[in-house]
């Protein structure tokens, strides 16, 4: 966790609001461990036999070497950000993608529709979610590509994930994307800067709030690709 922390992708694992704990605890164990490699080394210093027999289900020096494996592998493993494959296996549909795990989120009248994150949008759809009340407004969002299965093609899927506590509760939200006339497709996981206005349109059976696109750039993955 440490090694995460000091090479700034803890936060592709864990909430930033527990960051800190994350480290309190590392740097504890840390101290911890100094203190019982010394109290070993005193011993063994010594030449102390324990009177009782210690049982183990592990022969001699098979548990440290565990706990060694297991510390190397945490220096190798680098944590992969979550992607078109996570989402699609958490229940991507042409519905508002996690609408009904995200926090929803009432009007601010000092924000502009443009200025408007992709989350900010599906939190505040799921607070008046009829469609046709956003109709022209502008769009200035960012989020990688998903290709649903129950989308046409002149669509794709704008989304980001959502960490509430740590990677194991992360979640998809996001947009379905009009694609404009003659536009190129994008790949999966593709990030894309996206500029246009609302609309709506029927998908899957159902009238959705979607984004018809005047602009659609491909951008570099966000330091920070989350959202919270």
């Amino acid at each position: 966790m440490l090694r995460y922390w000091l090479t700034n992708k803890l936060n592709l694992l864990i909430h930033p609001n527990y960051i800190w704990l994350a480290v309190v605890t590392g740097i504890s164990f840390i101290i911890i461990g100094f203190f019982k490699m010394q109290e070993l080394w005193q011993r063994r210093r010594r030449d102390v036999t324990p009177n009782t027999q210690h049982i183990s289900l592990f022969p001699p020096g098979w548990g440290s070497a565990l706990l060694l494996t297991t510390a190397i592998l945490g220096f190798i493993i680098t944590p992969q950000v979550f992607a078109s494959d996570k989402a699609l296996q958490r229940g991507v549909t042409a519905d508002l993608l996690g609408s009904t795990r995200v926090k929803p989120q009432a009007f601010r009248a000092t924000v502009r529709p443009e200025e408007r994150s992709l989350v900010d949008w599906v939190r505040t759809v799921n607070v008046y979610p009829e469609p046709d009340t956003y109709t022209g407004q502008k769009v200035k969002v960012e989020g990688f590509v998903i290709h649903p299965p129950d989308i046409g093609k002149e669509y794709l899927f704008l989304a980001r994930f959502v960490l509430t506590c740590c990677a194991a509760d992360a979640y998809p939200v996001g947009l379905p994307v009009k694609l404009p006339n003659n536009q190129e497709t994008y790949s999966p996981d593709t990030w894309l800067a996206v500029e246009g206005q609302m609309v709506t349109e029927n998908l899957a059976a159902k009238r959705q709030l979607t984004i018809a696109a005047t602009s659609l750039k491909k951008i570099p993955q966000p330091q920070n690709p989350y959202s919270y």
